[in-house]
């Protein structure tokens, strides 16, 4: 039972490290990379990837759990490549208005400056799907 809550868990865990990882080659690292939105590997693809593998590994592709799995799965992977990336375009539409009304320092007080960069493309979603995919069949040979 518990391989089903770990095995995501770790696959997060490796997503999330690795980001990290390859952010701290371009910037310096704060607390708030490691639970970071886009850029590579996508943690949250790592997550619904490595829990519909091992799902399908212990229980069946035929299992009513697997399908349910997969549909979540799809729907959080078509969000971080299409939803979130449509609301970072939105992010940086608003911060150009509020920056383009200099004489009002009223908005750029009172509204923080949004994230531009939220979604993932897909060969970010490639490789946190590896990394889950991957991380369940290690979890599944181990145990």
């Amino acid at each position: 039972m518990y391989i089903f809550i770990l095995t995501p868990i770790i696959a997060f865990t490796l997503a999330q490290g690795l980001k990290v990882i390859i952010k701290s080659f371009k910037k310096k690292i704060v607390w708030h990379d490691i639970f970071a939105y886009s850029d590579m590997p996508s943690g949250h693809t790592a997550v619904v990837t490595s829990l519909t593998t091992i799902i399908g590994l212990k229980l069946g592709l035929e299992s009513s759990i697997f399908a349910v799995a997969f549909v979540f799965a799809t729907i959080v992977i078509v969000d971080a490549i299409g939803l979130r990336n449509y609301l970072g375009q939105h992010g940086k539409t608003l911060n150009i208005l509020v920056k383009d009304l200099k004489e009002d320092d009223f908005l750029d007080n009172s509204y923080p400056k949004l994230l531009e960069k939220i979604g993932h493309t897909p060969v970010q979603v490639l490789a946190g799907a590896t990394i889950g995919i991957l991380t369940s069949i290690l979890s599944w040979l181990i145990f």
